[in-house]
């Protein structure tokens, strides 16, 4: 069935063509086509995360762990920002365009194979489907230990929730965002993030939004698993520097140990706590107090606050609790010059919210607004026009992200910080560019 495919390029490319000749598919489905692949890496210990921000990072503090301790682990995380093969990753490294070709094939080849009652229905996996099952072929063959999934939407009717055994469920931060599909309230977004539990299960979680949290544990008693909630008087002694932060965490049989995330964000703080308390629930003896240490300081993730060029950052807030997260980084962050913003959005975020919050916070001198080549990218004239209602901004439109990054990047003044934020897109759209004067 894989017809005229022979290369990585056009694998990406009949993917990325699947949004336009189907939908999600039921759960029902997604794990049938599961058993048909022969349930991938059915054996190995599954780590899922599900929550509204912070997921990824999660996700790579887990494997970054892995990885110091010598335990293989594959993660299968959401969105790419340059290339599709970002999502699917073992002991850390992206996998190969050749790896990604052979299990595109091998999926492709099911497909043309179907049981009788997924052929009489037309099944085709979605976008997000066809690359978690390649992801967890993929783990199969390169016989990790762990698998670490991070959900793309939701959790309880998302494709991961297809696996059937869990070793531990983690959720992060929950905000709003999605509420089309999730709910309009913190509790209804919660309960569908905690439909990745299981019975016996830990599941760790922070102890706030007390709303969001009350409704994890409400879900955890009804099915039976194992409540481990972080709460903020774990995490004290927070020191801010140049381009880490040390923090002190509560483990249960050392009390208070440090620990240094490398970023200036002041959010991953608490991604790393998740991480560290999901690890010594483990109880895996390879994986130390130091290994653990080790670990959370070597994580870097793309597009978190992330340094690309000197005082030029990048980050993925596109929700209001990410913009809020974000912004309270930026008031940390030493800056004796001017805050300039580069700023874009889909039209199917919260972004009037967004924009009114940046807008208000006093904290940018300038702020560029320009449209992404995705298909629901917002108008960068309406992007303009709702920068421009709150009166002394200084807001200037730009044609193309070349245009913005000529003026705003290559003309920035000494001592100023320039962001940009607003979409995982937009991140992506940039790291792309900048690859590409690199190798001019």
């Amino acid at each position: 069935m894989t017809g005229q495919i022979f290369t990585y390029g056009e694998a990406e490319a009949y993917i990325n063509r699947i949004p336009k000749f189907t939908g999600k598919s039921s759960m029902e489905d997604t794990r049938k086509f599961l058993v048909h692949l022969g349930k991938p890496a059915h054996s190995c210990k599954v780590i899922h995360v599900a929550g509204t921000n912070g997921k990824g990072s999660v996700c790579a503090y887990l494997c970054s762990v892995f990885a110091q301790a010598g335990i293989l682990a594959g993660m299968f995380t959401s969105p790419h920002l340059v290339t599709m093969r970002e999502r699917i990753a073992v002991n850390g490294k992206m996998v190969t365009e050749a790896e990604f070709l052979h299990a595109f094939c091998l999926v492709m080849d099911k497909l043309a194979d179907l049981p009788p009652d997924l052929a009489g229905r037309g099944y085709h996996p979605s976008f997000f489907e066809f690359l978690f099952f390649m992801a967890m072929v993929l783990f199969e063959d390169a016989g990790v230990e762990y698998v670490v999934l991070e959900t793309g939407l939701g959790g309880r009717l998302d494709a991961t929730n297809a696996v059937e055994n869990k070793k531990m469920c983690i959720i992060t931060s929950i905000g709003y965002d999605h509420m089309e599909y999730l709910g309009d309230t913190l509790a209804q977004i919660a309960e569908e993030k905690a439909g990745i539990m299981r019975a016996g299960v830990p599941v760790i979680y922070f102890d706030r939004p007390e709303e969001a949290a009350g409704k994890i544990a409400e879900c955890a008693d009804c099915i039976g698993a194992e409540k481990i909630p972080v709460f903020a008087q774990a995490i004290k002694e927070i020191k801010i520097k140049n381009k880490t932060i040390d923090f002190s965490l509560h483990l249960n049989y050392y009390d208070y140990i440090g620990f240094t995330v490398s970023t200036s964000a002041v959010y991953q703080i608490e991604n790393a706590a998740l991480a560290v308390k999901a690890l010594e629930r483990l109880s895996d003896k390879r994986i130390t107090v130091r290994i653990m240490q080790e670990g959370i300081r070597k994580m870097v993730w793309e597009g978190r606050m992330e340094e690309v060029l000197p005082s030029v950052y990048v980050d993925g807030a596109h929700n209001i609790d990410g913009i809020y997260a974000f912004m309270e980084t930026v008031r940390t962050q030493p800056c004796s010059g001017k805050r300039v913003l580069l700023f874009s959005v889909v039209k199917d975020k919260q972004y009037q919210a967004v924009i009114e919050a940046i807008a208000s916070s006093g904290l940018f001198y300038k702020i560029g607004v320009v449209a992404l080549t995705n298909e629901r990218a917002l108008p960068v004239h309406m992007l303009e026009d709702l920068y421009r209602q709150y009166t002394g901004l200084r807001c200037k439109a730009y044609d193309s992200l070349d245009a913005a990054y000529k003026e705003l990047i290559l003309g920035k003044d000494d001592g100023d910080n320039v962001y940009i934020v607003g979409s995982l897109y937009l991140v992506g759209e940039m790291k792309a560019l900048l690859r590409s004067h690199k190798h001019d």
